[in-house]
């Protein structure tokens, strides 16, 4: 067992011998001075886990002592303990950083309880949290093997997210269990996907909402009753990212938290399209054929995503103005919330938000970036840091005090790759990891999902022998030709483009301002 080390520094600390027993009885060590300055003397020889000081003392004072104290141990924890309760002493302390207050006369069960909270609370937590995931396991483990419908697998995602965020902000080592348990999920979903994808496809009616449907079902009922729309797109984000990220906003907003599936390839080139275009792919290439650009093109694949808003805006004879804007990096966003009362005046507004999808890139190229986002916990910190200080926080604030409803959404998330598949192409073969489409493909049909009949599944076809195949789980493809040099470039990197919960089940969140 852990002995925690306290010092306590107060004047009358000889009618405090009874509070000082009941500690060590409670495997605390106590040392005891009786002034100011003979605190910051131990101070300066040796650590302590927590220091109780008392705020009326002759000589040095408590906040005197407290600002010493915290340039000697800045990470230490203080607990002020005073006789007074005027405003104007707590405030100062407060504003020193004091971990807790306590009004004398303190009783043994109040400190204890402070000392719990402040120096053993990750302990406490874990210990809590590790046998709530424990108990819960089972449970867990029966909602993936019975999920049998897209609305079961959501609660199956949501709740290992919800396991996933809840053990990382602790010390367990059941992390490891639960990477298990989400890759059996991933395998199972897998399953789902390859029986149902197709049924979907050519049954529109017994699809879930997915990508082509975004603006007949969360934004065009908005826009009939007269709201003003945002519809913020965050390329390639994650359930978990939109979790952490609502810590940021939700004092600010009211939430209204969805998932809905993206189509395949899970990649913006198909997914964004065809939400802005509410067509599948096929028909994206087919109807408006300068709009669609194939995936041998040199061209950008998602230049053309405004005419596309547009297409759909006509095709449903809707009049509602709307304007389009690509947000690339801190300046252009800080143009924007410039603009966002003029903005108003449209009935829609679209915005693509492209740095999350920047910083998966960057983590695969750059083994600085690898390092910073060296797991999902810390690439979610970084998304979190990136909302909290960039100028996107100035967005969101701003977008919560005007009498608009924002539409928060993405077209796809991604997976952390681990395991090569070999697959064998033709030079004219796409690049892309997750997913594969081409006329002469070899690989292991059991290792992937494979389309043969493209138009079938809403894709274009090339060429008539045309074949997607889409990688599994946290598959990622790797060619025979240098292997090694591949497979050890592209292991551990965020991925997307095929079929695990991470990259399909995706947020579609509606925000309405507190305060507006």
């Amino acid at each position: 067992m852990t002995t925690y080390k306290l010092l306590w520094v107060d004047d009358e600390i000889e009618l405090l011998k009874a509070h000082i027993l009941f500690l060590e009885k409670k495997g605390y060590q106590v040392e005891t001075v009786t002034n100011g300055y003979d605190a910051l003397d131990r101070c300066a020889e040796e650590a302590f886990d927590l220091i109780l000081l008392d705020e009326n003392m002759p000589g040095l004072s408590g906040l005197e002592t407290l600002t010493r104290v915290k340039e000697l141990l800045p990470a230490t924890p203080v607990v002020m303990v005073t006789k007074s309760e005027e405003e104007h002493i707590m405030e100062q302390a407060i504003g020193a950083k004091i971990a807790d207050y306590l009004i004398k006369p303190v009783n043994p069960t109040q400190i204890l309880l402070t000392l719990k909270k402040n120096i053993q609370q990750k302990e406490i937590v874990t210990e809590h949290t590790q046998s709530n995931y424990q108990q819960d396991f089972s449970r867990l483990g029966m909602q993936i093997n019975d999920a049998s419908s897209i609305e079961e697998w959501k609660e199956v995602y949501k709740k290992i997210t919800y396991w996933e965020l809840q053990l990382s902000e602790t010390e367990s080592g059941m992390q490891e269990m639960l990477s298990m348990q989400r890759r059996e999920a991933n395998a199972e979903f897998a399953k789902f996907i390859r029986k149902n994808y197709m049924r979907w496809m050519e049954k529109p009616e017994e699809r879930p909402v997915m990508s082509p449907v975004i603006f007949k079902r969360a934004i065009f009922p908005l826009l009939d009753k007269g709201e003003k729309v945002f519809l913020i797109v965050i390329d390639n984000f994650r359930y978990d990212q939109w979790r952490v990220l609502l810590n940021e906003i939700a004092d600010t907003f009211t939430v209204e938290e969805n998932l809905y599936c993206s189509i395949l390839p899970t990649a913006t080139q198909y997914a964004r399209n065809a939400i802005f275009s509410g067509l599948m792919p096929n028909n994206i290439a087919k109807m408006f054929p300068s709009l669609w650009v194939d995936e041998d093109s040199e061209e950008g694949k998602n230049l053309n995503e405004e005419p596309l808003v547009r297409t759909q805006l006509e095709r449903y004879r809707r009049k509602n103005t709307f304007s389009y804007h690509k947000i690339n990096h801190s300046n252009a966003a800080e143009k924007f919330v410039q603009q966002i009362a003029q903005l108003q005046k449209n009935d829609l507004n679209v915005v693509v938000i492209n740095f999350i999808d920047m910083l998966s890139h960057a983590r695969t190229e750059s083994l600085m970036v690898r390092e910073l986002a060296s797991n999902e916990a810390a690439y979610r910190s970084i998304t979190q840091s990136w909302l909290r200080h960039s100028a996107v926080s100035d967005l969101f604030r701003s977008l919560a005090a005007h009498d608009c409803t924002v539409v928060l959404t993405t077209d796809h998330g991604s997976i952390r790759c681990y395991n090569p598949i070999k697959v064998i192409g033709d030079r004219n073969t796409n690049t892309n990891l997750r997913y594969k489409l081409g006329k002469n493909l070899s690989y292991n049909p059991k290792e992937v999902f494979e389309i043969k009949d493209p138009l079938r599944a809403g894709l274009p076809s090339p060429n008539l022998s045309t074949t997607y195949i889409f990688a599994m789980q946290d598959d990622f493809f790797a060619y025979p030709n240098n292997y090694s040099y591949y497979v050890q470039y592209y292991k551990d990197t965020f991925q997307h483009g095929g079929i695990s919960m991470e990259e399909m089940l995706i947020p579609l969140i509606t925000l309405r301002g507190r305060k507006r």
